[in-house]
């Protein structure tokens, strides 16, 4: 049966006359709804395994705005600590975790099939997000891609180059690729668990992607997805899967052909009329307005959104920003830009 809501008619290949819409982030701290249900809550952790709350931030900018979509409200970092790292978040500057850098640290992990055990209240979410959405609100799912979350697992933090996971890569390889694959493995339940529970499309972040270069993004961003994708459309063919290989740069033509992904989210460090000629063409696109423009406003951020939606006019579009929304943006701005969509 042929899909009916917009996003999943998108992400079937189908050019729409409005391009469907949601954004990355969009319950955050922006929100001044969501910066209560927080503080409720009592930290970012307790959030995103409080079930009832969880889906409560999910459902604040779907009644704010109307999106074409709501994303699950979680964090990449939940599957490491679901592999049995220490993970912890520090007021002001964001994710720890216990390091993986010996094969001793790495032998600490516990295996995939443990990771339900701490990820149910995940799944519980979205449940209770299938049960309480609009009737033509599409439910997406996600993980982080396993190059990003390894990056983090290996380093302890966020880092600006993703130094100590370029380092272990090279000095041990196969520790290096041992991590990958376990990481994957755990992606791939993950995401199919979340299926399971009512997820209607799902989304693999790999915001570090563009830090990966050559052989090693074939090896290490590209084959991953390939093979997460491959692995979830055998069990779930119906189901859509989303890429974002972030600042992959030429690396993205290609990449949904590749991989096998329905759609490949665009980051905008590419121009739309580019990615038009040289992703879309292979199918759906996601993006990719700056999300600096939900902070400054202004027609500025008219202008860039009707030049978006028009490069991307003759093929299936899916509106976004290229980057999450940031706790600074001003709330008007992003219905500025949902109106700036859906006036044509």
């Amino acid at each position: 049966m042929a899909p009916t809501k917009t996003i999943l008619r998108a992400l079937a290949g189908e050019t729409l006359a409005t391009p469907p819409i949601w954004m990355m982030r969009q319950a955050g701290r922006y929100l001044p709804e969501y910066r209560a249900t927080r503080a409720q809550a009592g930290d970012f952790l307790s959030l995103c395994y409080n079930s009832e709350l969880a889906a409560e931030v999910t459902l604040q900018p779907i009644r704010r705005y109307g999106f074409d979509a709501a994303i699950l409200f979680a964090d990449i970092l939940l599957l490491p600590q679901a592999l049995g790292a220490d993970l912890w978040f520090v007021t002001g500057e964001g994710p720890r975790l216990s390091t993986i850098q010996t094969q001793a640290d790495f032998d600490r992990l516990g295996p995939v099939a443990d990771i339900h055990e701490t990820l149910g209240p995940i799944y519980e979410t979205v449940r209770i997000l299938r049960r309480e959405l609009p009737q033509d609100t599409t439910l997406i799912g996600f993980a982080g891609a396993p190059w990003t979350v390894a990056t983090y697992m290996i380093a302890g933090r966020g880092t600006p180059d993703q130094g100590p996971a370029h380092a272990l890569m090279q000095e041990n390889t196969p520790l290096f690729e041992a991590l990958l694959d376990r990481i994957t493995a755990g992606t791939i339940d993950y995401l199919a668990a979340q299926i399971e529970a009512g997820a209607e499309v799902v989304k693999i972040f790999d915001s570090w992607a563009g830090s990966l270069k050559g052989d090693a993004f074939q090896k290490y961003a590209l084959k991953p997805a390939k093979e997460i994708t491959a692995a979830l459309k055998a069990r779930y063919p119906q189901i859509p899967v989303i890429g974002f290989p972030r600042e992959a740069g030429d690396n993205y033509i290609g990449f949904a052909k590749e991989t096998g992904v329905d759609c490949v989210a665009l980051d905008n460090s590419i121009s739309a009329d580019w990615a038009a000629q040289h992703v879309q063409v292979d199918g759906c696109v996601q993006g990719n307005l700056a999300s600096s423009h939900m902070v400054t406003g202004g027609q500025a951020l008219i202008d860039d959104t009707r030049a978006i939606v028009k490069a991307f006019s003759n093929g299936p579009h899916i509106f976004n920003l290229g980057h999450g929304i940031t706790p600074d943006a001003d709330p008007d701005n992003v219905q500025r830009m949902i109106d700036a969509v859906r006036a044509g």
